[in-house]
């Protein structure tokens, strides 16, 4: 369980060990898995002419009820309230409670970046919070127009303070992310070491490197060298990562051959250098996590596939998302199937 540099892995980290206390809720997960939308639905929906095309080919799913829907902003709502139902099994299907708070947690912290840029640029609080944190969206609200940071857990009174004195160092808005990230990344480091869950551990390290990578990548593009902001505690060191600001792009994918990262790097450079973009980045650090996520197929029991499917639902629904937005939009196909993978 310590955190080390060493990967004694090939490609995917260790999950841990079964846990009978989930028999009930893994086999829930397991018949809910058979209905999710397969690639080749995703890809369909990518292909097809219009928005309303691509909404029917998903009308024998469980999107099925949103083939009502006349506008895309109906659509929206409808998987809103899917992803909410979603979030709500998740919380009555895990047996420990503390697993779950880690993953409200993150809604916190990004509640936390969003208002904590709007005070120091001085714009209106709004009310668009999201509801999952362990604070719920209006009482976060109203706590940072009363400046009454001590309801908050200890926890994040420590990230506003943070932020906030990040911020004034020299007035840049990006140390504010900068700031939660680290402490985020910290805090549910230290959260999988308390509770003795490898498979929250090596899940954790495994974001933070594919952060990192993407970090690296945005610097050398922009041609910046900031070395602070690479997050401890992933599986690699971050001497690796400030190595690879000081190298060609040519040689960045050799640098990280030696890690389970190489096809990552390796894609997105390509495709960044063709296209100044970092579409395909995100789809292979997306399909990392989703390779990592799947191996707990191998569990007969245990919150493993309960997490895994609760993530794997939720990025599932951001696809759906994604392409019928951009079909509404009339975005170029090619730029989906580059963002899905073909």
């Amino acid at each position: 369980m310590e955190q080390t540099a060493v990967i004694n892995f090939y490609r995917y980290p260790p999950i841990g060990l079964e846990d009978w206390r989930y028999a009930y809720p893994t086999a829930r997960v397991r018949a809910m898995e058979t209905s999710m939308l397969s690639r080749a639905a995703l890809l369909d929906m990518a292909n097809a002419e219009h928005f309303r095309d691509a909404l029917e080919l998903i009308s024998g799913t469980d999107y099925a009820d949103m083939q009502s829907a006349a506008t895309l902003g109906e659509v929206e709502a409808a998987l809103l309230a899917k992803r909410r139902a979603v979030r709500n099994l998740f919380t009555e299907l895990m047996v420990d409670g503390n697993m779950v708070d880690i993953f409200r947690a993150r809604h916190d912290f990004g509640n936390m970046r969003l208002a904590i840029r709007r005070i120091v640029t001085e714009k209106p609080m709004g009310a668009d919070y999201s509801d999952f944190g362990t604070v719920p969206a209006e009482e976060f609200k109203e706590i940072f127009e009363q400046e009454d940071y001590g309801r908050f857990a200890y926890h994040l009174q420590e990230v506003v303070e943070l932020a906030v004195l990040a911020y004034y160092t020299d007035k840049n808005i990006r140390r504010i992310d900068h700031a939660i990230d680290r402490y985020q990344a910290n805090y549910e480091i230290a959260k999988a070491i308390e509770l003795g869950s490898v498979f929250l551990l090596s899940l954790f390290r495994t974001q933070i490197d594919l952060t990192n990578i993407r970090t690296m990548l945005r610097l050398k593009l922009a041609d910046r060298h900031d070395r602070e902001v690479f997050l401890p505690g992933g599986f690699v060191e971050i001497e690796r990562f400030i190595h690879g600001l000081d190298v060609g792009y040519e040689a960045m994918a050799t640098l990280f051959y030696a890690t389970p990262y190489h096809e990552v790097v390796d894609g997105g450079v390509a495709y960044l250098i063709a296209e100044r973009s970092f579409l395909r980045l995100e789809r292979l650090c997306e399909e990392h996590v989703a390779g990592f996520l799947r191996t707990t197929r191998s569990l007969a029991a245990g919150p493993q596939p309960v997490i895994a499917y609760f993530l794997m639902k939720e990025n599932e629904i951001r696809a759906v998302r994604m392409i019928l937005t951009c079909k509404n939009n009339g975005l170029d196909t090619r730029l989906i199937l580059d963002r899905l993978g073909e």
